[in-house]
């Protein structure tokens, strides 16, 4: 019961922080949309794709933190989800203000809703992890490699969230593992590796010729990728016994 109470008083304190950028976030405003976007060909094709995989509802996510038991950490999925809905906003406004439509659908997008849904939260929450990972990596590239004023707003915009996003997961993971046996822990924490790695590389070959125009090599986005990965995997899943 204590445990339950300290880890309930930690999502409180999450649950505050996305209330405060929700606030913070309303009191901006939206950027100047009005000024249009000029974005590379293949860039549009890349944007096209993670709007559509920030499009979710994230219902699934929501029914599975409910059914864990605290509702305080639910508060603060369902805040999660509501930036996650935003960027996919923030997006699609991107790619009209560029005079291109978004997409219904992508495999890639597929896949990993297939796989989240198939799993308990924990593993969901693993799968989840490694979509916020290359998220973090695609969207400082974006924000840091292309000349138009407006994508590069709308990049920082998101990559505030998403370094956000990364140590709520893995609070919450850490918690989640902290009563698994050792050995059942490093066989997640290798199933973990072996996801992100094969992700990783899925994206770099899907999105290679954006990450050129953005002058990000494929090589080293996994590099940067799986590096981020090393100093988190050990956190969310801690190998001691």
């Amino acid at each position: 019961m204590v445990i339950e109470q300290l880890e309930s008083n930690e999502f409180l304190r999450w649950t505050r922080e996305f209330e405060a950028k929700a606030r913070a976030r309303a009191a901006a405003g939206d950027p100047d949309w009005s000024r249009g976007a000029r974005l590379h060909p293949a860039i549009t094709r890349s944007v096209q794709r993670f709007q559509v995989g920030e499009s979710g509802d994230g219902a699934d996510l929501i029914a599975k933190a409910e059914r864990a038991g605290d509702p305080v950490y639910t508060a603060a999925v369902r805040l999660f989800v509501d930036e996650e809905r935003n960027h996919a906003r923030l997006l699609e406004r991107l790619l009209h203000a560029a005079g291109q439509p978004t997409i219904a659908n992508h495999w890639t997008d597929a896949v990993f809703i297939r796989l989240r849904r198939a799993l308990g939260l924990r593993l969901e929450l693993m799968v989840l992890m490694v979509a916020e990972i290359v998220a973090l990596q695609y969207y400082r590239a974006l924000r840091d490699g292309t000349s138009d004023p407006l994508t590069t707003s709308v990049a920082a915009l998101i990559l505030d969230d998403e370094r956000r996003h990364v140590p709520f997961h893995t609070q919450r993971l850490h918690a989640a593992f902290a009563g698994v046996r050792l050995p059942a822990r490093l066989a997640a924490r290798a199933f973990w590796w072996i996801l992100l790695t094969g992700a990783t590389l899925v994206v770099a070959h899907d999105h290679g010729r954006a990450l050129r125009q953005l002058g990000c090599s494929r090589k080293e986005f996994v590099r940067a990728s799986l590096g981020l990965f090393a100093t988190i995997a050990p956190t969310a899943i801690h190998g001691r016994r």
